[in-house]
């Protein structure tokens, strides 16, 4: 399939950039779906920008003949947000990868949208600082400022809402804004840093981000503690949240979960229903953590602590973790993950894992729950066969139920994933006529609804 961009957009593009410019069906392809089942629909052209001024500069272009664009970091969304369903053109963010700024003093950073959160750490331990937003996939800041990720550090550090401070974002019409400053706190006009996290491309283009940072703790402990049932785990991770016990990270694994990891990671983990804790602070803080949430987890029918003190023990068994969506989606050839994400209160999670278990029973493909229990989050990855529309309907059905539930609770249909193309057809159900008005807000500042168009609202 051949570009469909404008000749003349297409040759003011390419005079521009050069061989960073490319309409190559390979490139296109590769810009045109992130890693889950939604089928992919590719931009006309790609081009890898390596400023926030180049940004801005195809923005206007693009705007000038009302070419829609979407914004690419490291391609690891889940929801559908990197398909072209008008074409386009894709901007890479990739290339923008400086590190412009570290304060020690202040514990924050400033950071080019491409620059991924692996990357970060690694630039920061030698200062004793790290990011602690952790969604899994190496996925770029810019990315997860865009999607408002957060991941297995959630309960503990909280999610992109609260640890980004300010945005450089290049608007529609190719203005070029700075949301904020350096400060912790700000009563000065409206909050456009938080309007920016989470709006998925669909008003702006985010090419900087503004974060903080947290000193590497002390000590750092990690465990695993097995139960008989998922209602014994979830129990015991609902105690723990309601104890205030400061974990930094809880994870629930059912034993589907564990039997696909320890064969993709090469683990001999027993498979059973799992729980996963880490342990941030001092030594004596860490001590007393274990012992409050061992006494917790005993109460509930827990057993088999296994400690992982020694950095690559934690870090073999984190890897794991990470590997969840991967290692479910190679139980089955040829596989794509379908993963589906809620979030509820935590006094409703036993509820909906239940339920959601039971929606599994009598599933056709491979499947199992994972999630961040600590703060109500959940998930289920399924592999499923992109090609079979029988498949995808079964599959297609659980998730509504389990999005519906978790609504009919008081929770949301994504609590990190985004809404993207996928979880558009629950944004009315879950807001109502506020959605209304995210359309207003959208038109004002979109009125050719050039950024990542048919994402997030309904047409």
């Amino acid at each position: 399939m051949s570009s469909t961009l404008p000749s003349s957009l297409g040759e003011t593009l390419r005079q521009l950039f050069g061989d960073r410019f490319s309409t190559a069906q390979v490139i296109r392809e590769q810009h045109g779906r992130g890693e889950s089942h939604h089928t992919p629909a590719i931009p006309d052209a790609v081009v890898f920008a390596q400023s926030t001024e180049e940004v801005a500069q195809i923005v206007r272009i693009c705007a000038a003949q009302s070419v829609p664009v979407i914004a690419f970091g490291a391609g690891t969304s889940l929801e559908g947000h990197l398909t072209a369903v008008r074409g386009g053109v894709s901007i890479d963010l990739s290339r923008m990868s400086k590190i412009s700024r570290v304060s020690a003093e202040d514990l924050d950073c400033t950071v080019e949208a491409g620059v991924t959160r692996e990357q970060l750490n690694t630039h920061l331990r030698d200062m004793g600082l790290f990011f602690p937003i952790d969604p899994g996939a190496n996925a770029s800041i810019g990315g997860m400022a865009a999607t408002r990720a957060s991941g297995t550090n959630a309960v503990r550090y909280g999610t992109m809402r609260e640890n980004v401070l300010s945005l450089t974002v290049v608007l529609p019409n190719g203005q070029i804004i700075r949301t904020g400053g350096r400060a912790r706190k700000s009563s000065a006009g409206y909050d456009l840093t938080r309007l920016f996290v989470g709006s998925e491309g669909t008003l702006g283009i985010i090419t900087e981000v503004t974060l903080r940072l947290y000193g590497i703790p002390e000590t750092i402990s990690a465990a695993l503690c097995s139960f008989e049932t998922v209602e014994q785990a979830v129990a015991a991770a609902i105690a723990v949240v309601q104890l205030g016990i400061p974990v930094a990270r809880m994870e629930l694994m059912d034993r589907g979960l564990i039997q696909a990891v320890n064969a993709y990671s090469s683990l001999s983990l027993k498979i059973e229903d799992t729980l996963a804790f880490e342990f941030h602070g001092s030594p004596a803080s860490v001590r007393e953590q274990i012992e409050m949430v061992a006494a917790i987890v005993e109460d509930n029918g827990g057993r088999d602590f296994e400690w992982a003190n020694a950095p690559e023990d934690r870090n073999r068994l984190w890897k794991a973790r990470h590997n969840a969506f991967y290692a479910v989606v190679s139980q089955r050839p040829n596989a794509k993950g379908w993963s589906s994400d809620v979030c509820v209160p935590v006094s409703e999670l036993s509820g909906c894992i239940v339920m959601t278990r039971e929606l599994l029973k009598t599933c056709s493909v491979p499947a199992a729950i994972l999630g961040h229990v600590g703060d109500g989050n959940y998930h289920v990855v399924f592999a499923v066969d992109p090609d079979n529309r029988a498949e995808l309907e079964e599959i297609a059905a659980i998730n509504k139920k389990m999005v519906r539930y978790a609504i009919s609770v008081g929770g949301t249909s994504t609590g990190e994933h985004g809404v993207g193309s996928g979880k558009i057809a629950y944004m009315r159900e879950e807001h109502g006529d506020a959605v209304d008005l995210m359309a207003v807000i959208k038109n004002a500042i979109d009125p050719q609804n050039i950024m990542n168009p048919e994402k997030i609202l309904p047409q």
